[in-house]
């Protein structure tokens, strides 16, 4: 297929606020920024879409001093667990307010913000549920610009903001309230704590002012979820190159296309672990020749992908392409949408594609964060080569 990028859509660049009407281009958008996990967006967009027809519109506060004040009262909602086990367990839809009522209420403090921490998946559209309950403006904004298996996995962590205390609530009415000494105490307490609750948990954490907001969160992702799936209906529309289009949108590259082959996947310890092939060719190539295939490892997200010649039955020859922090994306070949690690199938025609991670997680903190060798990886990371800057 060949690239046929269109020219700009005509509608704001910048979200002012999320209607109803808006929630499917921010959920297709959310699921490519997922880079295959963050949970399935269509559930989170289902509770969005009641909660904006019941309460209206969420106003959206872009992260500027003019429009955010210093001492603003910053609460972050998002789910937790596998999200294998989120495509069939649904939360209540009051859980995300919840989450944040339980937090205000230990804290002393009221919110006047809520924020996304993963703006991939299902976790950004969560903080609208929640907002849309509470009567509170959303950030336009989040921790990652992706998604990250971990909680600590956020750039609030490398700027020293304390991820607890944070509350987690669950879908029978249990809730509580960790206060724990470092970042990776929070994942393993509350990792645990979210096992013993069914695998799926929400969450409120890294309470934060809105000078820390300003600082170490990312700008514009909320309005950057809309912009990428206008342009995938657009597309679709106009008979263009759905996946030309995201890849023009967020200054990625296309790496791989093909047919997957192979998926290994397993629920352990909160997490979906796994291994998928793609048999195809590099871009430029041709897919139905199969002369190459790629090798994606995940938990809940894609983490690194890998390429061999097809007649290399040993991997010895093996080259990394791309690896965490950068994003790896995979999206259905035709349709440029997103497909998340629990809906991997074999037979399915996809396009792998890569997209720059902002540029601080590839600092020494972190690369120590979330770098490849955090995940038992023995390399460096290895960054999308030949890609263009995020719009």
């Amino acid at each position: 297929m060949s690239p046929s990028v269109s020219p700009a859509v005509s509608a704001p660049a910048v979200l002012a606020e999320l209607r109803a009407e808006d929630v499917p281009d921010v959920a297709a958008g959310a699921a490519v920024l997922g880079t295959g996990g963050g949970g399935d967006p269509y559930i989170a967009a289902l509770l969005a879409r009641a909660a904006l027809l019941e309460h209206g519109p969420v106003p959206i506060v872009p992260l500027e001093r003019g429009a955010l004040a210093d001492d603003a009262a910053v609460y972050s909602v998002g789910m937790m667990g596998a999200p294998t086990v989120m495509v069939e367990k649904l939360p209540p839809a009051e859980q995300p307010a919840q989450a944040i009522r339980v937090l205000a209420r230990y804290r002393g403090l009221e919110p006047s913000h809520v924020a996304c921490l993963e703006i991939g998946g299902l976790n950004a559209l969560l903080p609208f549920v929640a907002a849309a309950q509470l009567g509170l403006p959303v950030l336009d904004g989040d921790g990652m610009g992706r998604a990250f298996p971990e909680v600590q996995m956020v750039l609030p962590t490398t700027y020293g903001v304390a991820t607890t205390p944070m509350s987690i609530t669950d879908e029978k009415g249990n809730g509580g309230i960790f206060d724990t000494a470092t970042p990776l105490w929070a994942e393993r307490l509350a990792r645990t704590a979210t096992v013993e609750m069914g695998c799926s948990a929400t969450i409120s954490l890294y309470p934060m002012t809105g000078q820390q907001a300003r600082t170490s969160l990312i700008p514009g992702t909320v309005s950057l979820c809309a912009r990428i799936g206008r342009r995938l209906r657009t597309a679709r529309a106009e008979h263009l190159d759905p996946v030309a289009e995201v890849v023009d949108e967020v200054g990625g590259r296309e790496l791989f296309a093909g047919t997957v082959v192979d998926v290994a996947r397993r629920t352990e310890t909160g997490f979906a672990r796994g291994t998928a092939t793609v048999a195809g060719a590099p871009t430029g190539g041709d897919p139905a020749a199969r002369t190459h295939s790629a090798r994606l490892e995940f938990q809940n997200e894609h983490l690194l992908v890998a390429l061999r010649e097809a007649a290399d039955t040993t991997g010895e020859g093996e080259q990394l392409l791309v690896t965490v922090p950068d994003l790896i994306c995979v999206l259905e070949a035709d349709t440029g949408q997103a497909v998340t690690t629990e809906k991997l199938r074999y037979g399915q025609r996809v396009r792998v594609i890569a997209i720059p991670a902002d540029p601080r997680w590839h600092s020494e903190a972190g690369v120590a964060l979330v770098g490849p060798r955090y995940f038992g990886y023995d390399t460096d990371p290895v960054r999308v080569a030949g890609a263009g800057a995020v719009r």
